[in-house]
């Protein structure tokens, strides 16, 4: 019997309050905007190794240590600003880590230059819709012809640390992909 909200269904997340919240309001609802991906994306990229409510618990610090994930702020920072990143406990300080999220910054700033957007590229790759939802995580895929496409123009753009597993887990994020499973509080 359900008693709390805790006691629903949830594919991941249950018994951490901001996990929880991260998986009912925020993984896979469509996320739309060049700083709202760029975010998205420079999250996935600082996750890769980690457990992904360690990132959420330094969001706030990233958010903050990063201008706000504004792409042309970012774009702008120097030799010394990873130095101050790397000093920064609020984040996970990993240089390829800050790096990247430079680089993907100008990668953001130079499309925009050309009248592109990271929102359309992004949203270019969106898979048909699965007829089912996946029974079990068994069914979910580490990364999909969609993603290894996405990856791939990405990279092409000058967009670096973007690789399929990491592309599928911001498609799963951003809305592209519904990936609950079968019977979680979140399925739509």
């Amino acid at each position: 019997m359900i008693t709390q909200p805790h006691d629903l269904l949830r594919c991941f997340g249950a018994g951490d309050p901001l996990y929880e919240r991260y998986h009912d309001e925020e993984w896979g609802q469509p996320v739309h905007g060049d700083a709202a991906l760029y975010e998205r994306m420079v999250l996935e990229g600082f996750q890769s190794g980690l457990s992904w409510l360690t990132i959420l618990r330094k969001r706030e610090g990233f958010r903050e240590a990063f201008a706000g994930f504004d792409p042309a702020a970012v774009a702008a920072f120097d030799g010394d600003d990873v130095e101050r990143l790397m000093a920064d406990a609020n984040i996970v300080r990993n240089r390829r880590k800050i790096e990247a999220a430079i680089t993907n910054a100008q990668a953001v700033v130079d499309l925009q230059a050309q009248g592109r957007s990271l929102d359309e590229v992004v949203w270019s790759h969106r898979p048909a819709a699965r007829e089912a939802r996946p029974a079990d995580w068994t069914q979910v895929p580490a990364s999909t012809d969609d993603s290894k496409a996405l990856a791939k123009e990405l990279k092409s753009l000058g967009f670096v640390f973007v690789g399929p597993t990491t592309m599928y887990a911001l498609m799963q994020a951003c809305g592209l992909v519904d990936d609950h499973i079968a019977g979680c509080i979140g399925a739509r």
